[in-house]
């Protein structure tokens, strides 16, 4: 056996070994997703794993409840208003955040429940 496989036989045999503070195996709480869930969750994780939408998401959110004109992400970034509508898009499609039309500005509001739900779905115990 090589290191490589010895360190990953290591690193999976712990992962579900019994944690002796809650003798417990770990797992996700929500249990084993459906194929359907699945490709949902994928969808949303997809849009996040971008770099400037994570920079736009932090952006609003950093605003708390208030939503955010379109306008205001492009001087704050350094991009273009094509960029901000492209990966504001992606966003709104994965149900992340709203847009609302204020006549011909694009303003934006992140959905706080689905950040709740990815919390859920990601804690392993």
């Amino acid at each position: 056996m090589t290191a490589t496989s010895e360190s990953l036989d290591i690193a999976s045999s712990a992962c579900c070994a019994p944690d002796p503070r809650t003798s417990e195996c770990c797992s996700l709480s929500q249990g084993v997703l459906s194929a359907q869930e699945a490709q949902r969750v994928a969808g949303v994780l997809k849009a996040l794993a971008d770099p400037m939408r994570l920079r736009l998401l932090s952006h609003l959110a950093a605003q708390g409840c208030d939503s955010v004109c379109s306008c205001d992400f492009t001087e704050e970034l350094g991009i273009s208003q094509p960029t901000v509508s492209h990966h504001m898009k992606k966003l709104v499609d994965a149900g992340l955040i709203t847009r609302e039309q204020r006549g011909k500005w694009a303003h934006y509001s992140v959905v706080p429940e689905a950040f709740a739900e990815i919390r859920v779905l990601l804690d392993l115990r």
